[in-house]
């Protein structure tokens, strides 16, 4: 059966995400997914499907319609499987691999293609792209940029408080998070990418570039 149909369904959930969050981060963690599937061997339909379906509770979530974005997407991409009738063993490969995808409040990835969309997700945090969704996803929450009298090691919030302690508290711990050798592999050039940032955002407040 064609993703497309699958694509079309996701969609309808995207109207008014952030733009951390939107249907371009499904697009690029599609990419990401679809390579480290290849090397990685794992179910291609299981993934892309995943893919497509893994951010759809996102924007209920935002609204505060819901606690937990990943656990409602699970059930919703069920519903949504089911109507384009997947059998049930694709249906529940797909509702754990969103179940289990989220940095934090999900079950650890027990599959191999729940591994790999939580790689391609968390890979999409990282590097250039990563840095660039930090800073829009501040923006959008009016969350400062940065706090020179609030280093990262006396920030108290388990994300950062602010958009460059993010960077160093959450995104810089990805790279330890990746469950696939692909993912690893890949993480490791977005990781030293993001580390030269910090470095350089550093000495830029402190007036020393």
């Amino acid at each position: 059966m064609s993703m497309e149909k699958i694509r079309t369904e996701a969609k309808k959930f995207f109207g008014n995400v952030d733009p951390a969050h939107d249907w371009k981060h499904v697009r690029r963690v599609e990419n990401l997914a679809e390579k480290l599937a290849e090397k990685e061997n794992a179910d291609k339909k299981v993934v892309k499907a995943s893919v497509l379906l893994h951010d759809i509770g996102r924007e209920k979530e935002d609204d505060g319609k819901i606690n937990d974005h990943s656990e409602w997407g699970a059930e919703k991409a069920g519903e949504i499987l089911g109507g384009l009738e997947y059998n049930q063993e694709f249906v529940e490969n797909v509702k754990h691999c969103i179940r289990s995808h989220r940095y934090s409040k999900s079950p650890e990835p027990d599959t191999l293609e729940a591994e790999v969309l939580s790689d391609a997700d968390n890979l999409d945090a990282l590097g250039a792209t990563g840095i660039a969704r930090t800073f829009t996803y501040g923006g959008e929450y009016e969350r400062i940029i940065a706090d020179p009298d609030l280093p990262a090691e006396k920030d108290e919030e388990e994300g950062g408080s602010n958009s460059f302690n993010h960077l160093q508290k959450k995104i810089l711990n990805l790279k330890d998070r990746m469950y696939t050798d692909s993912g690893l592999e890949v993480a490791g050039g977005r990781h030293d990418y993001v580390e030269k940032f910090v470095e350089r955002f550093r000495e830029e407040t402190r007036g020393e570039k």
